[in-house]
């Protein structure tokens, strides 16, 4: 699946944070786009309604992540790593050690990671949304419901946190990722983006929130 449909982009100057207006609140279909990555998005500062992955600007923040978490520190590294999930990703690994492909763990990542990119400056906006736009089809035609996505993800989360057995990373505990999405598939949860944005709304047609 390739990323981008057009090979050279020019980046826009990003404005400053302390002048950024208040972005327009997203349609249906860009809601859901967004949700994709609702399972990573568990720190209190983290925005699961907004292409911008904070609640406050933190443009550094996203910088350093992507430099610290996967040694992203320019655009081309960006985008060979969203390709890399898009076509693999640790799912491949998930296949070899359960017999499952678990698509919906690096989807999240890659919608995570594309925001952070938009929100430190690495992409543009429209990019972003271009890049969430080409993981969709995949994502749909895997699952039905966000229970089986969320089931999914736990997978692929559990190769991950297998896989650095013996690292000095220490990843959050099982538990806490277990609380996040019950918290998620919570229908009396106001707050969740799974139901503001139940699964088929991406198969209806796109409207204003």
């Amino acid at each position: 699946m390739g990323l981008w449909s057009i090979g050279r982009w020019t980046r826009r100057r990003r404005q400053s944070t302390d002048r950024r207006p208040a972005p327009p609140p997203l349609t249906t279909h860009q809601l859901w786009m967004v949700s994709l990555s609702a399972p990573v998005s568990r720190d209190r500062d983290a925005s699961r309604t907004t292409l911008y992955p904070f609640t406050r600007p933190d443009d550094d923040g996203a910088r350093r992540w992507l430099a610290e978490q996967w040694e992203i520190a320019s655009r081309d590294e960006l985008i060979d790593r969203l390709d890399e999930l898009s076509r693999s990703g640790y799912r491949a690994r998930a296949q070899r050690v359960l017999g499952v492909a678990p698509l919906a763990w690096d989807a999240a990542l890659y919608v995570d990671i594309s925001r952070r990119g938009f929100a430190c400056g690495l992409i543009t906006e429209g990019e972003a949304w271009t890049a969430l736009k080409n993981i969709v089809p995949a994502v749909v035609s895997a699952y039905a419901s966000w229970q089986e996505y969320a089931d999914h993800y736990l997978l692929g989360r559990k190769v991950w946190k297998d896989g650095l057995a013996g690292t000095p990373d220490a990843p959050a505990p099982q538990t806490t990722a277990d609380a996040h999405l019950r918290a998620l598939l919570d229908p009396a949860n106001r707050d969740s983006p799974w139901n503001l944005a139940p699964w088929d709304t991406i198969s209806l047609p796109d409207r204003a929130r």
